[in-house]
């Protein structure tokens, strides 16, 4: 499309406009995406506790999400007499600007990626990182003791478990040989049994368990939602918030979970491959396969909130330094170990 619009338009003109389109071609469908998954998130807790859910507005309470939104969209926008105006403002804007802009990078089909860049993990995980400054900002700027106990709680929580999320990367890379999504998702191709995926290899396999937990960390949600936890914090750093700022972080919120729940499908489960090297099974779309994979993480995340307990804050840390940390740094050794054996053979 882009080459396209270049040859009609000359080349700086075309490439803006293209690039502009492609961007508002994945914004979009994610923002309604996100809109979506609450109702679905909601839905799947209402299961699980034999209720109905949402079921009143709209054909079976579709609409819910977006009542919902037009409602914050027309409160009052409060802001505490004693907060920093422009960094509480800014806080929400940063939240959800950055949740957006790790989808660059993410490839839903074969060619079908806004940016194929070679280091496009390196750069969701630098991206991915930014997002606690929201956090912290929002905390600082409400001037008030929850959400700044709160901020800190974010900002310890997410820098322990990217931690543990960096090495688990690092051994899905020695074994793809590349920091391209596009490279990582192929390397999976009929990897082990015809099996398009590196979850079932037993060498990645607990590595895929502890991507998983982490993201759920990552993205505090239940069991690790103590940036929030509402019996201690009130509704933590978003506490003084109303409106569209208040709604800029839920959606912010949602769409870096929908984020690692794409990660878990890309990295460990073959992303927009079929699930096994069969041929009528490319017939289907790959972007249906993702989203398929996707729609998975998503109800394990959801059923995980609606089951599982709230961790301690001194469980939460001690999961993921004394456990995930010497675990995934002890993989990335036992992966190098093995591919150096595999290229090289045993010494003698």
């Amino acid at each position: 499309m882009t080459a396209y619009l270049q040859s009609l338009m000359g080349f700086e003109a075309g490439w803006f406009v293209g690039t502009l389109a492609l961007i508002l071609l994945i914004a979009l469908p994610l923002m309604l995406a996100v809109a979506m998954i609450i109702y679905v998130d909601r839905k799947i807790w209402a299961a699980m506790a034999l209720r109905r859910g949402p079921n009143v507005v709209g054909p079976f309470g579709l609409l819910q999400s977006f009542a919902d939104g037009l409602k914050v969209f027309l409160q009052e926008t409060i802001i505490p007499s004693g907060a920093n105006k422009g960094l509480f403002l800014l806080a929400p804007i940063i939240t959800f600007t950055v949740a957006l802009l790790a989808w660059a990078v993410i490839p839903f089909g074969e060619n079908m990626v806004l940016a194929n860049i070679n280091i496009g993990l390196l750069y969701i995980l630098a991206v991915s990182s930014l997002g606690v400054y929201g956090v912290v900002i929002a905390g600082w700027a409400s001037n008030s003791k929850y959400p700044f106990f709160s901020a800190m709680r974010a900002a310890a929580q997410m820098i322990s478990y990217e931690v543990s999320i960096g090495f688990v990367i690092i051994a899905v890379v020695l074994m793809a040989g590349s920091f391209n999504m596009q490279d990582i998702i192929i390397a999976q191709k009929s990897h082990l049994l015809g099996i398009n995926a590196y979850g079932i290899n037993p060498l990645l396999f607990p590595m895929a368990v502890v991507f998983l937990i982490s993201s759920l960390a990552e993205t505090a949600r239940t069991p690790f939602d103590l940036t929030e936890a509402e019996s201690e914090l009130v509704a933590g750093y978003q506490t003084e918030y109303s409106s569209m700022s208040f709604a800029l972080f839920w959606l912010g919120e949602y769409a870096n979970v929908l984020l690692m729940c794409t990660l878990n499908a890309i990295l460990f489960w073959g992303g927009w491959l079929p699930p096994i090297d069969w041929a009528p099974l490319y017939m289907v779309p790959g972007i249906i396969w993702l989203f398929a994979k996707i729609f998975f993480f998503f109800f394990i995340f959801s059923w995980v909130k609606a089951t599982v307990p709230r961790y301690r804050y001194d469980q939460l840390m001690r999961l993921g330094w004394k456990i995930f940390l010497p675990l995934s740094l002890f993989w990335v050794f036992l992966v190098s170990g093995y591919q150096m054996i595999d290229k090289f053979g045993l010494p003698l």
